[in-house]
């Protein structure tokens, strides 16, 4: 975890990926790293996206690279044995999260209710993802999440832009920020990858003027 919490504080931006195509992910990932952003999720929702992981982790140079959009502790194994270095889903599954622990893997199970971050907690989580962050309270659910549950930290996805990027970096009990708009599909799908990397770089810049 040090090595992905080291790139968080760096860059608090994780970029989605979810092309079906494995030669266009890579080159998508290798964009975004070149716009400073090294910690990616590959999310499991086309046909090709875990060859797409597999390539971007033989192939996409000095990245963190996790899958996203695991539904099943069957999927969790599937993505564990790829090299997949930390796992996300949409919502809380006990047996995913236990499996996790054990084996030591990150694990950002989807919450949006203090009962299900309360859950998350009790299992022994410490960081979850809040999703979909805009349709479930943004900023203002954020803040009261976090003041009542003071040593969970959270990272909003679904909703997020580079607009109000600031306004979720600014809440200390985010560690980062997910988020597609990186990965715009009519970019990758004409192979526009420098304006991938534009907007990871303007990713980053807002993500230095919130926290320095």
């Amino acid at each position: 975890m040090t090595g992905l919490n080291e790139r968080l504080n760096a860059a608090p931006v994780v970029p989605l990926i979810g092309d079906s195509d494995a030669d266009r992910a890579v080159a998508t990932a290798r964009a975004l790293g070149q716009g400073g952003l090294s910690v990616i999720e590959v999310v499991l929702r086309s046909e090709g996206a875990l060859e797409g992981m597999s390539a971007i982790i033989e192939r996409g140079g000095d990245l963190i690279v996790g899958a996203g959009t695991v539904l099943t502790l069957d999927q969790a194994k599937q993505v564990r044995d790829a090299g997949a270095q930390f796992i996300v889903s949409p919502g809380l599954v006990d047996e995913i999260a236990e499996y996790c622990l054990a084996e030591n893997i990150p694990f950002f199970p989807g919450t949006m209710t203090a009962g299900e971050v309360q859950r998350a907690c009790a299992l022994g989580l410490r960081d979850v993802k809040f999703f979909p962050a805009s349709l479930a309270g943004g900023v203002p659910m954020l803040k009261a999440l976090g003041s009542v549950f003071r040593e969970m930290r959270f990272m909003p996805t679904g909703g997020v832009s580079a607009a109000n990027l600031p306004d979720f970096l600014a809440l200390p009990h985010v560690m980062a920020c997910g988020g597609s708009w990186l990965t715009p599909k009519d970019a990758v799908e004409t192979s526009n990858f420098a304006e991938v990397t534009r907007l990871a770089a303007e990713a980053v810049d807002i993500a230095k003027g919130v926290r320095g």
